[in-house]
């Protein structure tokens, strides 16, 4: 019978593997959104995935837009148009940093209730809620699941369907605080548990690049604490995420990363249950 420790080994070799098969196949993508968590020593390999949308034409990209002087500091992206047509969030002083409110995500799958909290990350929560209230991510579908060992998520929030789209600004960092540390064979690196239940950020690997794409948690993932937290997901949503990822995905950036086989398209967003 194995020992822990071979059992470890063989662990850390599999997620080599796994490293270098992404690693080949990420020089042949352009690179942002969610890092994926591979080898022992934490390593962040940020993919765009040019996914093909399942079905309806590409929204059509928006000029770009202003930036704001606000406490937030929304910044405008020139060189990255809004995927669909939307403006910059308000950004009055003080920021609103107190309490939390009610999304509901109705998708294609099932209802899916979150929950944003301010405190976390006041400026993500501002952000997100002027999205949804501008009617951003109706029609929009989820673009990218990933059900491998350490990183089980549904990414979504792009418009375009591609996973490079964004509002035409981004978003300051908001880093977590007093997450687990992650455990052996993910703990080194400094890598941290995304609870199930978690709402999150996802960024390229440029610090304070968040727009629109969030992803969500629904089975403990490990990643570096650099992916804003901005809430959490109603257990209602969880078992649509878990009936999502139950179902698994068509690979793009390698096993267990790409298109979910059950496509989930977010067929309005509204504040409030």
């Amino acid at each position: 019978m194995p020992s822990n420790e071979q059992r470890r080994q063989a662990a850390k070799r599999k997620l080599e593997r796994q490293l270098e098969r992404r690693a080949e196949q990420a020089k042949r993508r352009r690179t942002i959104t969610i890092g994926t968590t591979i080898a022992v020593v934490v390593v962040v390999v940020a993919g765009v995935f040019y996914f093909t949308r399942t079905g309806g034409e590409q929204t059509p990209a928006a000029q770009p837009q202003a930036g704001t002087s606000g406490p937030c500091a929304y910044a405008a992206t020139p060189g990255e148009p809004a995927a669909k047509p939307v403006s910059a969030p308000p950004d009055p002083a003080p920021t609103p940093a107190q309490g939390t409110e009610n999304v509901t995500l109705r998708t294609s799958q099932g209802t899916v209730p979150v929950t944003l909290d301010r405190a976390k990350a006041p400026c993500t929560a501002q952000s997100f809620d002027h999205l949804v209230r501008a009617g951003y991510f109706d029609g929009t579908d989820c673009h990218r699941l990933t059900t491998g060992e350490g990183l089980k998520v549904l990414q979504c929030g792009d418009p375009s369907g591609t996973g490079g789209g964004g509002p035409g600004y981004s978003i300051k960092d908001e880093p977590p605080v007093g997450l687990a540390p992650a455990p052996a064979p993910y703990d080194q690196g400094g890598a941290v548990v995304y609870p199930r239940g978690t709402l999150a950020m996802a960024k390229s690997s440029q610090p304070n690049s968040g727009g629109s794409q969030f992803f969500m948690v629904y089975q403990d993932s490990y990643l570096p604490p650099d992916y804003t937290v901005f809430g959490s997901i109603g257990e209602e949503g969880l078992k649509v995420l878990d009936k999502v990822g139950g179902a698994g995905v068509q690979p793009v950036n390698g096993e267990g990363d790409g298109k979910p086989n059950l496509p989930v398209r977010i067929e309005q967003a509204t504040v409030g249950a």
